[in-house]
């Protein structure tokens, strides 16, 4: 059974970024998006100036210094690999999202990283408030989607 990640969230967080479940690089190195290949930080370092290859805290502290917080809709799970579509579906476990919105009223809306995070949400949170909710491109390396298009994207729903 693999297990997820903390949420990173600042004092004031406005947004919550949500994933489907760590791959097994972030899993290995405690770091969110920590494949080299996700456009993640590059993304966010471009909407919001700071160095995408900057030590991991002070990324994950830039973030929360805008008001995002990034977290996860699966706490548990058994999978081969990272793909989202390797995970055995009656082996998912949702995180508390539902407390930590309830711990944290300023986040007004909720931006999934990829599809998988939001259809797992949907499937999975049932004690969450009803909040306003983005769909994004994910920016795993799996998804071939153009970089220039994610960051259209991610910047629009960030910005």
């Amino acid at each position: 059974m693999l297990h997820g990640l903390a949420p990173v969230i600042g004092a004031h967080p406005t947004i919550l970024v949500l994933g489907n479940m760590p791959s097994v690089l972030s899993l290995e190195h405690r770091q969110y998006y920590g494949n080299p290949r996700n456009a993640f930080w590059r993304i966010c370092a471009d909407i919001y100036g700071f160095e995408p290859d900057a030590p991991y805290p002070h990324r994950a502290a830039a973030l929360a210094g805008h008001g995002v917080a990034v977290w996860d809709v699966l706490k548990s799970c058994r999978r081969i690999g990272s793909l989202d579509s390797a995970i055995e579906p009656a082996s998912m476990v949702a995180n508390d999202i539902g407390a930590l919105l309830r711990d944290h009223p300023g986040i007004g809306r909720l931006v999934f990283n990829g599809k998988a995070a939001e259809r797992n949400h949907r499937r999975l949170v049932v004690d969450a408030p009803d909040l306003p909710i983005v769909q994004l491109p994910s920016t795993s390396p799996a998804h071939t989607m153009a970089y220039a298009e994610k960051l259209r994207h991610w910047r629009d729903a960030l910005g």
